[in-house]
């Protein structure tokens, strides 16, 4: 039964002592950091950056090609390490991570930069992926919450930090230290998994066979969408010849993916992700998490900084305040699913935060800071007790075997999410700012001009309407995991025994 927790450890787990174990976990904290910082640690450094190298008009893609690698390489990683084991795929990809730290250390301009960040992006997703794999593999089901709540922990602490990291490092020392930071973090860790991580042995090991061309085929189709995804409604229109070509390339090589993974003896993207309801649900759902988040992670800063009138180290708080809540809850939750189980905590988790994301509409103008707070901190709350049992749940129904390709997969629509999010909720906050505005502008170009104290009041309740109506959309992605959960997720998640 789910409610269950037998102490029973895992082969993995067995087979490393306690210390040892310690300090691979140390090691994975560590790692989880690297990948955390990297996500925010550039955006403060943009103008010193900028001033260093020059192209002003490409400096998005410093986050955006970051992303990208990250995203697409997900599932490839995923299923290497169910292939050839956790270690080799985590020692290449911190390799290949602090290998591009070092190049964007000595990029000369700025197309190299964004070259040398993809390959970042590149390591950065065996990162990500690998840590959350390893976690489940080392500890058993009881004590697997801890564990992941470190992480989570760790990510927070990391995700606030790096932009303020980035800003001493930019102000006092020079940006390339931005990247520089990264390779004494980053071998430290790597000596402790090289030194201390043990992996079982397996017996299909010498007959494993890579399913490349599925690789290739998913790399690019998840190139091409996803560009098309960030670049439209702002680098092109939404309908113009670049965008239009960019999805239908996508689309095409979607359809290469199915034949190619249909007829691979070990496709990359097995079918059974799709075909369990657990593993599908879970999919799902962490994909409205990742759309949903975008309201309060892009959309917050910029109405504390416009309508409420708050500093950026002020709005930046009111953001922050959510990493606080999230880790705590995340730590609790097994509390409540060994009495109701995974699903049912999720759908608590969800529902609660529908309810938060609901009420953001319904704050004054212009309000106070604290209100505003209180919500990201009920919001982290919830969504603490909505993420963590469903990893924890789907990584408990799968074997040794499965477990990397089906935590890619979680997190990969999570990271599909988030960006699908961050194009729809723009369209939506432009959209409402154009008719209320007369067809005027869009967020970016209002936002400046607020900075510049050259716009009216009527310009900051246009923006309170804009980030209004995002968290409306934001409420309605909750409510979309919420019904994902109760109809296409099992009332209990078929727990394999450790």
């Amino acid at each position: 039964m789910e409610g269950t927790t037998p102490a029973i450890r895992g082969g993995a787990a067995r087979r490393q002592g306690t210390g040892r174990r310690g300090a691979v976990v140390g090691a994975l904290m560590l790692t989880m950091a690297l990948a955390a910082l990297d996500s925010t640690v550039v955006a403060t450094a943009v103008p010193q950056i900028v001033g260093d190298l020059g192209g002003f008009s490409f400096f998005s893609w410093l986050f955006s090609g970051y992303l990208l690698a990250v995203t697409v390489s997900l599932p490839v990683y995923g299923k290497l390490s169910d292939t050839f084991g956790r270690k080799p795929v985590l020692v290449v990809g911190a390799a290949v991570f602090l290998l591009g730290s070092l190049l964007c250390a000595a990029a000369w301009n700025m197309a190299a930069l964004i070259a040398f960040r993809i390959v970042q992006g590149l390591g950065g997703g065996a990162l990500q992926g690998t840590v959350q794999t390893l976690a489940a593999d080392l500890y058993p089901l009881a004590e697997r919450p801890r564990i992941q709540s470190r992480l989570s922990t760790v990510w927070a602490v990391s995700a606030v930090a790096g932009p303020g990291l980035g800003g001493v490092l930019a102000a006092y020392a020079d940006w390339r230290w931005i990247f520089l930071v990264n390779l004494p973090i980053g071998a430290a860790a790597l000596w402790l998994i090289v030194r201390h991580l043990r992996e079982p042995e397996r017996e299909n090991a010498g007959r494993a066979r890579v399913d490349w061309a599925g690789a290739l085929a998913v790399f690019a189709c998840g190139g091409v969408l996803l560009t098309a995804l960030v670049q439209g409604g702002v680098a092109w229109p939404w309908l113009s010849a670049p965008s239009l070509a960019l999805f239908g390339t996508g689309l095409a090589l979607a359809a290469v993916v199915v034949v190619v993974e249909r007829q691979a003896a070990d496709p990359v993207i097995p079918g059974w992700v799709w075909r369990r309801r657990t593993i599908a649900a879970v999919n799902l759902a962490l994909g409205a998490l990742g759309l949903l988040m975008v309201a309060p992670s892009v959309f917050l800063p910029t109405y504390a900084q416009s309508v409420l009138g708050l500093a950026p180290v002020a709005a930046g708080f009111v953001l922050s305040v959510w990493t606080l809540s999230w880790p705590v809850t995340a730590a609790l939750s097994q509390h409540v699913y060994r009495r109701i189980g995974f699903r049912d905590t999720a759908l608590l988790g969800i529902g609660l935060a529908a309810l938060v994301l609901c009420a953001f509409p319904f704050l004054p103008y212009p309000g106070s800071w604290w209100q505003p707070t209180l919500l990201m901190l009920l919001l982290g709350g919830a969504l603490g007790l909505f993420q963590l049992p469903l990893i924890v749940g789907v990584q408990s129904t799968v074997g040794w075997s499965e477990r990397g390709t089906t935590t890619a997969s979680v997190l990969f629509c999570r990271q599909t999410g988030q960006t699908v999010g961050a194009s729809l909720f723009g369209a939506v906050a432009n959209g409402v700012l154009a008719a209320r505005l007369g067809g005027a502008g869009d967020l970016d170009s209002v936002t400046r001009a607020l900075d510049a104290g050259t716009a009216p009041e009527a310009t900051r309740r246009a923006i309170a309407e804009a980030v209004r109506a995002v968290y409306l959309g934001a409420a309605a992605a909750a409510a979309v995991a919420f019904v994902v959960l109760l109809v296409v997720a099992p009332r209990r998640f078929p727990v394999l025994q450790d």
